[in-house]
């Protein structure tokens, strides 16, 4: 076991040392221990798609921070907005009271929405949109006489939140382990990941869908459809690395779930708001949710803030009599949060952000796809503005890394020389072991060959490492 360092308590005075920036501050997800002895990279500034340390370097932003900021760095068309609501109303609850920015963003993502999606509910992130989605299947099916209903089916390795529901729902069974005992009635079926797909499926992509859906009738009939209330799935699943769906995928889940009175949640927190090239990622693979479950790229960033949108079935059992959804956040609505993503959408509109990701899809595709000529490349996968690169041990036979590969390779060589090379991106290792590439929707031809130069350079040495 590592022991940290001690850590000062009292507050520094003139001429000690300087703190480092670990001696208080708890990164997320982070291995603390690791920066005992090494400087935690601190990004200072923003600009277009690229970031700057406290050094003075340059990075490419090919992560968008982390799925987030759709518009780039430096908007000050959405700093004015924040601003602007900020004087003249800094904060006020949307608990049984509304504020003009609120009302105006619920209208706006209404119509924006697939279908008769016309009810907002704010958060302030991804994991309390999620969150707020299972607690109203709940509450859904007891009003309208199903109380039994509470379950839910999830994919395997798909994260959905660090909530306690959310995380229950969640897929990665190490994220889960030391938080367990979690939140009862979840059960996971296979995910999308064609090029890991059974034997049989291995040659027919259409084939593996419908099979891929058919294990949620499976899981559903097993359960209980009295006992089931929802699907929770990603258009594109993140964690894996990048899963698009296969065709058909979505057209037998809708039809599942209508024959089961099963609900389904589209969770597009990364999905949503252009990353795959259009509003919603349901609009992208053609289906329809009963909730969307969205944050991130709705401000781009520049304000928390997120939204569970919710059809007029389900919201229609909420507006009869003294019936309340007891449910909310302090700041879920935020008047600053919603000024930054109404800003933000001028911005989608005004410079057809959409379009841009639609044109450029391809040529990102093409360009990624470059890299499988690297024995260590096994897939180039995704959608969109949002793709993964799967790195094996046998291009061939398609031979996974090992966990001890990737502690040494991907996390102890590949990501901190991807960082190095100028270029910032995630490595992941919650399925197989991946790179992750996300870049802002404003990115172009330019951004894509950086992103391929620094892989093949850093792929090329890390091979030697296997």
């Amino acid at each position: 076991m590592t022991t940290l360092a001690p850590v000062e308590t009292s507050a520094p005075f003139e001429g000690s040392a300087p703190t480092s920036p670990t001696d208080h501050l708890w990164l997320h997800f982070a291995r603390m221990g690791s920066y005992v002895d090494k400087p935690v990279p601190t990004i200072e500034r923003g600009e277009g798609a690229y970031l700057y340390d406290t050094d003075g370097r340059r990075y490419l932003d090919a992560l968008s921070g982390l799925f987030v900021v759709q518009a780039g760095y430096g908007r000050e068309d959405i700093v004015a907005a924040v601003a602007e609501q900020t004087r003249k109303l800094a904060y006020f609850p949307i608990w049984s009271y509304a504020t003009p920015p609120a009302i105006e963003l619920a209208d706006r993502l209404a119509a924006l929405a697939p279908g008769d999606l016309n009810k907002v509910f704010f958060t302030t992130g991804g994991s309390e949109a999620v969150e707020t989605a299972w607690k109203l299947v709940k509450q859904y099916f007891k009003l309208i006489g199903k109380p039994g209903k509470t379950k839910v089916i999830s994919r395997n390795v798909a994260y959905h939140g660090t909530t306690q529901g959310a995380l229950s729902i969640t897929g990665v069974a190490g994220f889960r382990a030391p938080f367990e005992p979690l939140v009862p009635g979840v059960t996971r079926v296979p995910n999308t990941d064609f090029y890991r797909a059974p034997d049989h499926l291995a040659e027919d992509e259409k084939q593996f869908g419908l099979w891929a859906a058919n294990r949620f009738e499976e899981a559903i009939l097993a359960e209980g459809p009295d006992t089931v209330a929802a699907v929770f799935v990603e258009p594109v699943q993140n964690a894996g690395g990048s899963f698009p769906p296969p065709p058909g995928y979505f057209d037998r889940l809708r039809e599942i779930c209508d024959a089961y009175d099963v609900l389904l949640v589209s969770d597009e927190v990364i999905c949503a708001y252009g990353r795959l090239g259009t509003m919603f990622g349901a609009d992208k693979f053609g289906y329809q949710p009963d909730i969307i479950t969205s944050a991130k790229g709705l401000t781009s960033g520049y304000s928390a803030l997120g939204a569970a949108i919710v059809s007029d079935r389900i919201y229609e059992p909420f507006s009869q009599g003294k019936v309340s959804f007891a449910h909310g956040y302090t700041f879920g609505g935020h008047p600053a949060a919603c000024a930054a993503a109404l800003a933000n959408l001028d911005v989608f509109e005004r410079e057809d952000l959409l379009g841009h990701v639609l044109r450029n899809e391809e040529p990102l595709r093409q360009t990624l796809e470059k890299l499988t000529d690297l024995p260590i490349v096994g897939d180039v996968r995704g959608n969109g503005f949002f793709w993964s690169v799967e790195l094996v041990k046998d291009q061939a036979a398609k031979t996974p890394f090992t966990r001890d590969d990737c502690e040494r390779v991907l996390r102890g060589f590949v990501a901190p020389a991807i960082y190095q090379a100028g270029v910032y991106c995630r490595a992941d290792d919650r399925g197989q072991a991946v790179v992750q590439f996300a870049p802002p929707l404003i990115c172009g031809q330019a951004e894509f060959d950086q992103i391929e130069a620094a892989m093949r350079s850093v792929l090329t040495d890390a091979w030697t490492k296997l």
